[in-house]
């Protein structure tokens, strides 16, 4: 079964950096998009960054140039390396692929706090 496993996720200061890994498994992940999400509290959830088979990425205008994503097709892995973090940046993040007519896959999310 499609499996996604985040981990990474923690409390830092603002201006810190973290990163975040999602492990998958039950498809064939080197042919799929994947997809970091976030959450806030009372808030939707919102797209942060998007990384396509081919390696091309996307981006939330309010991550541009802090946020990078990326994959490592030997491993099942999608990252999500985040830098000058900002207080508005806490969330639960998680990963997210979308199989089609199987629809899409969360994982269990991972909080990141960002507060002095």
């Amino acid at each position: 079964q499609v499996q996604l496993v985040e981990s990474g996720g923690g409390l830092v200061q603002p201006g810190g950096s973290l990163r975040l890994s999602c492990a998958a498994s039950g498809f064939i992940f080197s042919s799929n998009t994947m997809a970091w999400f976030r959450q806030a509290p009372g808030k939707q959830r919102d797209l942060v960054a998007i990384i396509f088979s081919g390696g091309g990425t996307n981006y939330d205008n309010s991550v541009k140039g802090r946020f990078t994503i990326s994959r490592d097709n030997a491993k099942n892995t999608v990252y999500l390396q985040m830098n000058r973090l900002k207080p508005e940046d806490t969330a639960v993040y998680y990963c997210q692929t979308n199989l089609g007519l199987q629809g899409a896959y969360w994982g269990q999310g991972t909080q990141v706090t960002v507060s002095s």
